[in-house]
């Protein structure tokens, strides 16, 4: 937390890099890494849809930790017996501790673990998804899509930037503020952030080019997590997505397509906020809404031109194992 009641998210991440040549120690190898997620969480939400989108399933696990947490990390609750059954471990922090047994920063997802040692390689959630993009390229299925073109890589970064600072993180710093003029200033941002994209997206499908990129990824998880968790959890509440036409379409149609949607669990996303996060919500009560339905609805973007996957294809169904529940 900094001074004055603002939230200050801790970016200092293990930078290490698993790449093509092993610069770093770590070669893209398959089978050899376990891409480890929550699916309550919006920063590995975007790992485990790269994944989906460019066909690393086959060469890259996942292992996918439960929606709760303590002081200590993230666990694997949901598997049998309270253990990951590729590495063994009840809690991610034990990665940590196997890469550095001092390890003095929070335990977070997305994380990769180098299967035959047990240790964490990388939490750098944005550099995993770009590496995933270039780095693995000699494993992507055949129609996997480019996420991050060269010509357009300036304007992704760009916007995307403007994303993270405002939305992405931003509804943490509404949520997590301890000051009324912290919440107030982030509030603003926050909101004028969202009318940025509301009027981006009236007359574009995506946010960069006429494809799905990056710049898609990064603002997807915070917009599907809006009115389950945002908008009210977090105080973000001057309206809910469902009401900025623009926004709620671009978000159903993305949804709707392959690798996005089918990486959302709304039960657990609502699980893990209402939770944990116990200075906002002592209760730990968890609300029953809103209604998943409307995602499936039509959306009408398609007038807009646009080919999702540019050049490529949509990616396949999701391994049975990795299936999250459908909507009622």
């Amino acid at each position: 937390m900094a001074g004055g009641g603002e939230f200050k998210r801790d970016q200092n991440y293990i930078t290490t890099r698993i790449t093509a040549d092993g610069r770093d120690g770590f070669p893209v190898e398959p089978g050899r890494y376990r891409l480890i997620i929550a699916r309550a969480c919006p920063w590995a939400n975007r790992a485990a849809i790269v994944r989906r989108l460019l066909g690393l399933e086959g060469v890259l696990s996942m292992g996918i930790a439960g929606p709760l947490h303590d002081e200590r990390s993230w666990s694997f609750d949901l598997d049998p017996g309270g253990k990951d059954p590729v590495l063994g471990i009840e809690r991610l922090q034990e990665a940590f501790f196997k890469r550095d047994p001092d390890y003095p920063r929070g335990i977070t997802v997305p994380a990769l673990v180098d299967i035959p040692t047990g240790q964490v390689v990388t939490n750098d959630f944005a550099r995993i998804t770009l590496d995933l993009g270039s780095e693995w390229a000699a494993h992507h299925r055949d129609g996997a899509p480019d996420l991050y073109p060269e010509k357009l890589r300036d304007e992704i970064e760009d916007v995307a930037g403007k994303v993270f600072t405002d939305l992405n993180n931003g509804v943490y710093k509404c949520g997590f503020a301890t000051s009324q003029e912290a919440y107030d200033k982030a509030y603003r941002q926050l909101w004028d952030r969202l009318d940025w994209l509301e009027e981006r997206l009236t007359t574009r499908r995506y946010l960069v080019g006429d494809s799905i990129t990056e710049a898609d990824v990064r603002l997807f998880p915070t917009l599907v997590r809006f009115d389950a968790v945002y908008h009210g959890h977090f105080k973000c509440n001057r309206h809910k997505l469902t009401e900025m036409p623009a926004l709620w379409a671009y978000t159903r149609d993305l949804f709707q397509t392959p690798g996005f949607g089918d990486t959302i669990d709304f039960e657990q996303i609502k699980t893990h906020y209402y939770g944990v996060h116990r200075t906002v919500n002592p209760t730990g009560i968890v609300p029953q809404g809103p209604d998943p339905s409307g995602w499936l609805t039509p959306h009408g973007r398609d007038e807009l031109g646009g080919r999702p996957f540019g050049d490529g294809t949509a990616p396949g169904p999701p391994p049975a194992g990795e299936r999250v529940p459908p909507l009622v």
